[in-house]
């Protein structure tokens, strides 16, 4: 039987299994920190053979491995743009098991590279998997998840992200020694098998088949989804639906206007059209903000920056503080629907600016205490609104028939700004005296709040985009 609230154990094992992309996402983002050195060859001992005569070690300059790292966001890209209208024309699941081929392809050439390109063709491939269920993932989830829970369903992206960040920089702490390193990128291989087999039974979502003319096994999934003794009428009032002489056997006669199904909007009708163009303009400044505030620069380089004033202790922090972002994002996921998605924005925009400037004085400064303290501040506030939130707020901000291409748009971008962070951060952190890089993510966190303050709405208890939108026109 289904709670009252419309969560079942079914919904919450969909939202586990269609998350572990995002998990794998994050997984990669880490998986390259702890173990830097010893990939490198920059050890005291001589590189050996494994026992497929596989090098120890791979030998790489600083440029080529920030190539290596930038390649993961490369891929990425692609998989973000191509995503979101494969999901719109062949349906959420369909996409959700063909990027597992790409998350499971990927780790398996890095973890038997023996050159660099080798390891580093295996991060774009696992970018391709990662950016495109970053655009999937959240998209599925919003569509099963009962409405007044959308927030914290949402959530669950961002925390499968930081728990994928922990557990790269959990095995990478003990595994970063002669060429176990091989493991660390393997096991997200295994992860990505868990995730195919485990959406052989997850089914299309509601809304998808909705608007494309098969409202009776719509019906029925969402029922599936909610439990039997669920009463769904009232949120499949809200669904665009074709096929209006089934609908009408289905639901009995219409009890007022519907929404009227929108032909599907492609890559470029989203960005000529006024109505869409506003929403990408929103969750793409968004989504910049996600990766320009900074939060990236901790998770794939904190131990060499720790390494500057507490180089014995810098990868147990890492680990102590990525398990800290876990908890802080479980912690604070119901906040979104309580408090609201923009109030959220700008408390996290506030605390990482905040930490901002602690990371830059306790770093210039060599202060540990005042170090730490920024860098667990960092991420909790990264936690708080800058990490589910995006992942939220498409779904919200359009209907339907463009959610795939706004998504797009907006990971493209989101995966680009990850491309300037992994690539240009090692450049400018060594270009700049100790720690001053960090007054610069202090800026562009203040620029990014103003961003929100003037062109993201609130989306919290709207039933639709046009409700949205209207609401924050006054109308």
């Amino acid at each position: 039987m289904a709670s009252p609230r419309g969560i079942t154990p079914f919904l919450i094992y969909l939202v586990f299994i269609v998350t572990l992309g995002p998990f794998q996402f994050g997984y990669h983002l880490g998986e390259l920190n702890a173990p830097q050195k010893v990939i490198t060859c920059r050890i005291d001992e001589l590189p050996q053979y494994s026992i497929l005569r596989l090098p120890q070690c791979i030998s790489m300059d600083a440029g080529e491995w920030g190539m290596v790292q930038s390649l993961f966001t490369i891929g990425g890209l692609f998989g973000a743009l191509f995503s979101g209208s494969v999901a719109t024309r062949f349906g959420r699941l369909f996409a959700l098991r063909w990027l597992t081929f790409f998350l499971a392809a990927g780790p398996v050439a890095e973890a038997l590279a023996g050159r660099m390109w080798i390891l580093g063709l295996g991060r774009a491939i696992s970018g391709m998997g990662a950016g495109a269920a970053t655009v999937v993932a959240p998209i599925y989830i919003s569509e099963i998840s009962p409405p007044e829970n959308r927030g914290l369903f949402g959530a669950f992206t961002q925390v499968q992200i930081n728990s994928g960040i922990f557990i790269a920089q959990l095995l990478g702490y003990f595994l970063s020694s002669e060429d176990k390193w091989r493991w660390i990128l393997a096991t997200a291989g295994f992860v990505a098998g868990i995730a195919f087999f485990g959406l052989s039974l997850a089914p299309e979502t509601p809304k998808w088949l909705a608007a494309n003319n098969r409202p009776r096994m719509a019906r029925g999934v969402l029922q599936r989804i909610r439990g039997r003794e669920a009463d769904i009428g009232e949120e499949m009032e809200d669904w665009e639906i074709s096929g209006e002489a089934e609908e009408e056997t289905l639901l009995g006669p219409p009890r007022g206007p519907r929404p009227q199904r929108q032909p599907v909007r492609s890559f470029l009708d989203v960005v000529r059209k006024p109505r869409y163009r506003r929403a990408v303009i929103a969750v793409s400044g968004v989504m910049m903000a996600q990766q320009l505030s900074g939060i990236n620069s901790v998770v794939m380089y904190s131990v060499s920056i720790l390494g500057n004033i507490m180089p014995d202790q810098a990868a147990l922090i890492t680990v102590m503080v990525s398990a800290a972002n876990v908890v802080a994002v479980l912690a604070t996921a119901p906040l979104a629907d309580r408090l609201g998605r923009k109030p959220c924005l700008l408390l996290s925009l506030a605390g990482m600016g905040t930490a901002s400037m602690m990371l830059a004085i306790g770093l210039s400064g060599d202060t540990r205490g005042l170090t730490v303290f920024g860098l667990l501040l960092f991420v909790c506030s990264f936690g708080l609104g800058l990490g589910p939130v995006p992942f939220i707020l498409t779904s919200e901000l359009v209907g339907p028939e463009a959610v795939g291409a706004t998504s797009s748009w907006a990971l493209a971008i989101n995966w680009l700004s990850t491309f300037l962070v992994a690539q240009f951060f090692p450049m400018i952190n060594a270009a700049l005296p100790r720690g001053r890089v960090f007054w610069i993510f202090a800026a562009l966190s203040a620029a990014f709040s103003a961003f929100v303050g003037l062109f993201v709405p609130e989306s919290k208890g709207s039933a639709n985009a046009e409700e949205v939108w209207g609401r924050a026109h006054g109308t």
